[in-house]
């Protein structure tokens, strides 16, 4: 907002005439019937976006994630909900990063043209959250098989999309040194699991976002589907993991922005006892607060961002990025709640969508407590506290 001389502006530009396409009362209704944006998506397939991440020697753009999460940051700002597509940016590097070139040949040609989506991660499971070490669900190898047994929560998009990327314990916890050993990732063909083994149960949330819970009941998986090395899936997916967090912080990033413009325009035509109520300093001292914290969260984005695209680690910017955007994008949608009154409850206005949307980040993919955690154990020095 600041910046005149952004150097993704030609990208900003062409993801905000895609998103104006798709206007306000698109994305509102898409809301009321609980449905995916399914024209949305495949537009921006065509249009290239969701292949940002892949190499262009396998049909994508070879783009960093900087630029990803100046696309998710986009469609966020425009009024769209990036959590309807934005696992296929995280998930990708895991394949590119670590899947074999067999993998890479044959599946990023086909997602880069929009034949297959990669949208899901199956991680988390009801009894250890965020405690991933501990997951429950096991793939033992038989033959040329891994035949898969647990459950997973909060699996989202796997409605829409032909693969997940899973995380399963191959070797106990009891028989490992570290417990983060013994975890491998698998890729899996969502339609042929769904025949064979891989129940999918829908759970109804409190913002349009499809998200389910998922049974594994020997479930049999080829051997090449395993990703990289067995054993070393928790070191892979916490690829995926900073990628999504410095994705979801420009998400934040853009809802800040889309509370922020909307809340100006709207207080500057508001009058109430003869005059707008943007010229009070009780209604403008929130909004540019917000507005601050917005800026900066952006620039800690842009760090986590460029660390990561340079291959260096990144775990401790990306979840502050993450927190503070999911902070600032939440003080944002406050204000612009506040401010809009009565209207701000109305459908018609989109406030309260976006308002909802917006809540999510300070639970999910990670929840602030945790990022709090981690900053002070492993950046203060601070004792464990679990």
């Amino acid at each position: 907002m600041l910046h005149s001389s952004d150097k993704y502006q030609d990208i900003r530009d062409a993801v905000r005439a895609l998103c104006a396409e798709f206007p306000d009362e698109y994305h509102r209704r898409v809301d009321e019937e609980r449905a995916y944006p399914e024209e949305f998506v495949d537009a921006l397939t065509k249009a290239g976006w969701m292949a940002a991440l892949i190499p262009e020697e396998y049909g994508g753009s070879g783009l960093g994630l900087t630029e990803a999460s100046v696309i998710m940051e986009e469609i966020n700002r425009a009024g769209g909900n990036s959590g309807a597509c934005h696992g296929q940016m995280y998930n990708m590097n895991t394949l590119v990063r670590h899947g074999s070139k067999e993998q890479r040949d044959f599946y990023l040609p086909k997602i880069a043209a929009g034949e297959l989506r990669l949208q899901s991660m199956g991680v988390t499971e009801p009894t250890t959250g965020t405690d991933t070490t501990k997951i429950k669900t096991t793939a033992v190898r038989k033959g040329d098989r891994y035949v898969i047994n647990g459950q997973k929560v909060w699996i989202s998009r796997v409605q829409h999309s032909d693969l997940m990327i899973l995380l399963a314990r191959t070797t106990p916890l009891a028989e490992v040194k570290k417990k983060s050993e013994g975890l491998s990732i698998f890729l899996v063909d969502i339609k042929q699991a769904v025949k064979s083994g891989m129940t999918v149960k829908p759970i109804r949330n409190m913002v349009n976002h499809e998200t389910n819970e998922l049974f594994f009941d020997d479930l049999e998986i080829p051997v090449e589907n395993l990703i990289g090395e067995e054993g070393m899936g928790f070191k892979y997916i916490l690829t995926g993991l900073n990628a999504e967090r410095a994705l979801i912080a420009a998400e934040c990033i853009g809802d800040g922005y889309w509370f922020t413009d909307r809340v100006t325009a709207y207080v500057k035509e508001r009058n109430v006892f003869g005059r707008p109520i943007g010229q009070n300093q009780g209604v403008q001292f929130p909004i540019a607060e917000g507005f601050i914290e917005i800026e900066a969260a952006s620039l800690m984005r842009y760090e986590a961002c460029r660390l990561y695209d340079a291959g260096e680690p990144c775990g401790a910017q990306a979840n502050m990025a993450k927190y503070l955007a999911a902070k600032a994008s939440w003080e944002a949608a406050n204000a612009c709640l506040q401010f809009h009154g009565g209207f701000g409850f109305a459908a018609e206005y989109d406030v309260e969508r976006k308002f909802r949307e917006t809540r999510l980040y300070q639970v999910a993919p990670i929840s602030t407590n945790l990022i709090l955690s981690h900053v002070a154990e492993h950046i203060l020095g601070l004792p464990r506290s679990f």
